[in-house]
């Protein structure tokens, strides 16, 4: 049963292990975070430290070795595959590095796609794609195609998608990755006035300093644990040491696990 009291997201000693090569390979050792409703949050570390592992996890796109994640207080890791696609559409939206729009689709389509697939009645999904589009600044692109669109446009259009089932939470991966600096200071106040619209909760996994700066809160990951945030403890306990044996920071290579769906369906 839910519970209206719990933070939105609790993540309590989170491992996740990849077979490679015949063995285990460890990425998440131990990861403790707890997340607020309507927070935003940068997520930042090396290349290869378990960034976007994490945001799988937190996302369910992935399952955890060991641990929980939490969502309203129910364990989420517990739920059976169809439950869990619900849930994931219902709750969850993403925006990836690269935007996956489907090239046949214009932007309107695309961004209505995610409530198509969760059986909202087309006239309510087009209402939700139009005033999203609106607020993204796209309202007067809706019938482009996505080779008709710029990168930032995109990625917009991308945005707009990831929200149209009205999730509580957000994840992005490296959503400013992939275009111009000035194109990403854009979509950086874009995230800004969606959070004040939309009270949606965002966690963004990124390298760039400048977005990560803007973020109320900041939590460095290395090695597999949280080493800089002033929460990484609150499932009780301290938090886990970088691994023995890491030089300088330098991270264990990342092993993905399976790749997410192409279409992202929030």
């Amino acid at each position: 049963m839910m519970d209206t009291q719990a933070p939105l997201l609790r993540v309590c000693g989170l491992r996740k292990s990849f077979r490679h090569g015949g063995k285990d390979l460890p990425v998440l050792r131990g990861v403790d975070l707890t997340i607020e409703r309507g927070e935003m949050l940068a997520i930042v570390g090396l290349s290869g430290a378990g960034k976007s592992t994490l945001l799988h996890v937190i996302g369910t796109l992935d399952a955890p070795s060991e641990g929980r994640v939490e969502f309203d207080g129910v364990d989420v890791a517990r739920m059976g595959g169809r439950e869990l696609a619900a849930f994931r559409n219902r709750t969850i939206g993403f925006v990836f590095q690269f935007h996956h729009l489907l090239p046949e689709f214009n932007a309107l389509e695309n961004a209505m796609m995610p409530a198509i697939i969760g059986r909202v009645p087309p006239a309510e999904a087009r209402e939700r794609a139009l005033k999203l589009l609106g607020e993204v600044g796209l309202g007067s692109r809706l019938t482009h195609r996505p080779s008709e669109l710029s990168g930032g446009e995109q990625q917009r259009v991308a945005i707009a998608r990831a929200l149209v089932m009205e999730p509580r939470l957000l994840l992005a991966d490296e959503p400013t990755g992939n275009i111009d600096s000035t194109t990403a200071s854009g979509i950086h106040e874009l995230f800004f006035e969606l959070n004040r619209l939309h009270s949606v909760t965002m966690v963004v996994v990124t390298h760039d300093d400048r977005l990560a700066r803007k973020l109320p809160r900041r939590v460095e990951i290395r090695d597999g644990v949280i080493v800089d945030d002033a929460t990484a403890a609150a499932c009780g306990g301290a938090a886990p040491s970088p691994v023995e044996g890491s030089k300088g920071g330098e991270a264990p290579t990342e092993v993905e696990g399976p790749a997410a769906d192409p279409i992202p369906t929030g």
